[in-house]
């Protein structure tokens, strides 16, 4: 197949699904916003894959299990950003209400997470805040610091990597925590 008849093919495709994945994304995210990112993102990503992709009647149920997928993983990001918020925020009382251990290890991981996060550098620390303090999406992170979306999402791996590799020690720490608070 000619490279114009698939680029042909893509933009028919495009306009024929966009509005139904879409709906099907809003569904899941009950956020217009957010669902117009993911089909951005799953036919970006198609596109990239033009050149090896079979446009057949199975390349809808790929777009809708690409939908499905990218829309799990903004969802259980979500929750996680939404707890961490929670904590953040003051329902850390659940936490420090516990034993005398619980409290000072609650302590001391909240030491650990601000000594790691201040070690992070300057650009990925701020993006990583944005995120995580402050609750804000990536694209929202990129508008406000005048950078891509694609920089955001390389500075957040980049933190997270760091993170994990400051914080490893301390894991059986957070276990223990989450141990004390959700099975006790």
């Amino acid at each position: 197949m000619k490279k114009q008849d698939k680029s042909e093919l893509f933009l028919q495709l495009f306009h024929t699904c966009y509005e139904r994945l879409h709906r099907y994304a809003y569904t899941l995210l009950r956020d217009s916003e957010e669902a117009n990112d993911i089909i951005q993102t799953v036919f970006a990503r198609l596109w990239e894959k033009r050149e090896t992709v079979i446009f057949e009647d199975d390349i809808k149920g790929y777009l809708y299990r690409s939908v499905h997928n990218l829309s799990m993983n903004v969802i259980r990001k979500e929750g996680a950003r939404n707890r961490y918020m929670s904590y953040k925020n003051g329902d850390k009382d659940s936490l420090m209400q516990g034993g005398t251990e619980q409290q000072t290890l609650t302590r001391e991981l909240e030491q650990h997470i601000s000594r790691a996060t201040g070690a992070l550098p300057e650009q990925c620390r701020i993006i990583f805040l944005k995120s995580r303090e402050e609750g804000k999406k990536y694209a929202e992170i990129a508008t406000e610091l005048n950078i891509s979306v694609k920089t955001v999402e390389a500075q957040m791996s980049k933190a997270l990597r760091l993170m994990r590799e400051k914080l490893a020690d301390y894991l059986l720490t957070v276990i223990i925590l989450w141990y004390i608070n959700h099975l006790l």
